[in-house]
């Protein structure tokens, strides 16, 4: 029992010279006050609990504080463990200084009864031997007492701290038991959530994808009609009124099918089409398979796959176009040769027709029968793509170790981009456009692309918000894709005041494009001062929050207000 109670009292020496006595954790706690360093990380504990049930979108970062709080609680523990083991070790010690303790109580009792002051008295020769004697009896009782009462006192604090030492790990304990609670609830709320945003991206994507996708069918299937409302000259009825006007559309890669209608009615040919937009190459006449394989069973290569590519409107022949469609077949013809196989026959490859049979076209394919298009730099063919409008600027890629150029597809490079593009001379409906329709022509009751102030203010309030913190994303879809998690208007606004708005006017603004083909930055004068956002934030929150099928389809845009 006695050893026990001498345990507690190594505590206290443990804590004033093995931990540094400023603080453990927390400011303000003295290493040796547990039940203060306990209390800060209880603090820290409901800290945490009350910033997860206001904001459970944070749950990850959340989650690494918890544990950061389990690996102090950890440490906490581990010096408790050494606490114990030096409380041991001076267990032991003051249980061999009560040994001697007892020694010594035993001295002085025989002491006492062998030398008292008669005996001292008779013994001593003269006055001065006495003083002496009983000098020394004084100094021996007086260390004697000395080392009983420090013993005792050490006994007595060994048995207090011991009492703290039980207290504070019983404390400790408890709290890491919360913290287990709370890590487990977490990791099962980090699934839930991460399920949440996984369903709200997936959502968001598919809507991103209808805004900013390509066209439903080939180039060869569209109509040619424009759309007078998405033109700019078009009236809305109010002012101000904000429009996002997209040049061409994905993915303005390969070759630009109105702009080898444009550089036909130029004057050039097949191949000087062909190498303005695939770059360093020649033209082929290779042997040709007489089958192919698509999705649909295996083909003619020649004589019915190929005049069945519905890519490009045989009705261009009939406006100086011949050469474009001579590109087009040698193109689409090399592209099925390095196509996987078997090749669909949707715009996810080519688009083929069963039904198609043109005397036109039929005259492109023959005309340049076998001819296909090879790489100077690698003499491989590789993946000829194209797409239908560009915008005036062609983006480079790489493709079997060929490798095309970047291009400004106009008569006069840079300087010609709006008003002598090749897409221009081509006539594309889709050169400069405003779009507002889904693919499938769902308008969500909107008869034109343009947007009122307040509209147009809420998207810049979710670009506040989205460059302030993109974790925020999820809630800032269109209300009309119907995800129930997006905040309204009145929350974005709100919201957007942690970033710098909420943006009420629009005053002014600016455009800057990139010579490599993009929009690369856009400034808005506002109420809130000057806000500005890069090209590529600016069209993805477009998309994402922007009412109805309302969309930029390209990097390359303009903003228009009036």
């Amino acid at each position: 029992m006695f050893r026990k109670t001498l345990l507690i009292l190594f505590l206290a020496l443990f804590l004033i010279y093995f931990i540094n006595i400023s603080v453990i954790f927390s400011q303000g706690c003295p290493a040796m006050d547990f039940d203060c360093q306990i209390a800060q990380l209880q603090k820290e504990y409901d800290a945490r609990k009350d910033a997860h049930e206001k904001n459970k979108t944070d749950l990850s970062t959340f989650k690494k504080q918890v544990q950061t709080l389990t690996q102090k609680i950890a440490d906490l523990d581990k010096k408790f463990k050494d606490t114990e083991k030096e409380i041991f070790k001076r267990e032991v010690d003051l249980g061999v200084q009560e040994e001697l303790l007892s020694s010594r109580i035993r001295e002085m009792y025989k002491r006492g009864k062998e030398s008292g002051i008669l005996f001292m008295l008779l013994s001593s020769q003269n006055i001065a031997e006495l003083d002496r004697g009983l000098a020394l009896r004084r100094i021996a009782a007086q260390q004697d007492w000395q080392m009983i009462t420090s013993a005792s006192q050490k006994i007595s604090q060994l048995k207090k701290d011991k009492e703290s030492l039980k207290r504070n790990q019983k404390s400790l304990a408890n709290l890491r038991d919360q913290v287990k609670a709370q890590v487990d609830f977490l990791e099962e709320e980090v699934k839930k959530v991460e399920g949440f945003f996984v369903q709200i991206k997936a959502k968001q994507q598919v809507l991103l994808a209808l805004k900013a996708g390509g066209f439903s069918t080939s180039v060869g299937d569209v109509p040619l009609a424009d759309d007078p409302a998405s033109r700019p000259d078009f009236n809305p009825g109010f002012s101000p009124a904000f429009a996002v006007f997209s040049f061409g559309a994905p993915h303005r890669k390969g070759m630009s099918q109105y702009g080898a209608l444009g550089r036909a009615k130029s004057g050039q040919n097949a191949e000087q089409i062909l190498k303005a937009y695939y770059g360093d190459i020649r033209i082929e006449t290779r042997e040709m398979p007489s089958t192919i394989s698509t999705t649909i069973g295996t083909l003619a290569f020649e004589d019915r796959y190929l005049k069945g590519i519905a890519e490009m409107p045989p009705v261009w022949a009939d406006q100086g176009g011949i050469e474009a469609l001579k590109a087009q077949a040698i193109a689409a013809r090399t592209y099925a040769l390095v196509a996987g196989k078997p090749i669909c026959i949707t715009e996810a490859c080519q688009v083929y027709s069963r039904t198609k049979n043109d005397e036109r076209w039929n005259r492109a394919v023959s005309e340049t029968r076998g001819k296909v298009i090879v790489s100077n730099s690698s003499g491989k063919m590789f993946s000829t793509m194209y797409a239908s409008t560009a915008g005036g600027y062609i983006f480079s890629y790489t493709s079997a170790g060929h490798s095309t150029n970047g291009i400004w597809d106009t008569t006069k490079g840079r300087e010609g981009w709006t008003s002598d593009a090749y897409e221009k001379i081509g006539s594309s409906p889709w050169f400069y456009k405003a779009w507002y329709k889904s693919r499938e022509g769902v308008s969500y009751g909107r008869s034109h692309p343009w947007l009122n102030m307040e509209e147009f203010s809420d998207i810049l309030n979710c670009l506040l918000i989205y460059k302030g913190d993109s974790g925020l994303a999820p809630y800032l879809s269109s209300l009309d894709a119907r995800i129930p998690q997006s905040w309204d208007v009145g929350k974005v606004k709100e919201q957007s005041g942690k970033y710098g708005g909420p943006v009420t006017k629009v005053t002014d603004m600016n455009i800057y494009y990139d010579n490599n083909g993009f929009t690369k930055q856009v400034g808005f004068e506002t109420d809130k001062g000057r806000k500005e956002f890069s090209g590529e934030d600016f069209k993805y929150m477009f998309n994402l929050r922007a009412p109805g099928s309302i969309g930029v389809k390209s990097s390359l845009f303009n903003i228009l207000k009036k």
